[in-house]
């Protein structure tokens, strides 16, 4: 059995697990779940689909993580963009923790107060969405113009 056949049976397993888990779920209704959460009774079923997912979502993890670093060491050529890509990130993290401040904060709806470096990560993490924001949408516009040129 090729690797293709075991991964379309085990995808087979885990979705009529998962079916036969949420046909479960419906059957025993919204509001039998909730109050039973609200009294602190079993939620199993909603737990059960929750692992479910959890199982599918490492599986899948794991087999892309597998394929990328396989197919970075058999395709040599594509190391070396992916490296240079790689760097770039780490690049635009670094810049983005250096242009971030920390400070310290106390929230009105939270417990205790935010410490410098939990502020400090936090910002760094905005100004990087922000600089790869930019980045996408320079990109997609110099492609719209580069092509409207030719």
């Amino acid at each position: 059995m090729n690797l293709h056949k075991i991964l379309k049976i085990l995808a087979a397993v885990l979705s009529l697990i998962g079916a036969i888990i949420l046909v479960m779920i419906i059957s025993k209704g919204d509001t039998a779940i909730t109050s039973a959460y609200e009294a602190g009774e079993d939620t199993s079923l909603v737990d059960n689909m929750a692992y479910v997912a959890y199982l599918i979502f490492v599986i899948v993890l794991l087999f892309v993580i597998g394929f990328v670093i396989k197919n970075l060491f058999t395709d040599t050529g594509s190391l070396k963009s992916t490296l240079i890509g790689l760097g770039a990130f780490v690049a635009i993290l670094v810049v983005s923790y250096v242009l971030s401040g920390g400070d310290p904060t106390v929230y009105k709806h939270s417990e205790g107060i935010a410490t410098e470096m939990s502020s400090h990560l936090v910002g760094a993490g905005l100004v990087a969405f922000y600089i790869l924001g930019i980045l996408a949408i320079g990109s997609i516009l110099f492609t719209g113009v580069k092509k409207l040129i030719k």
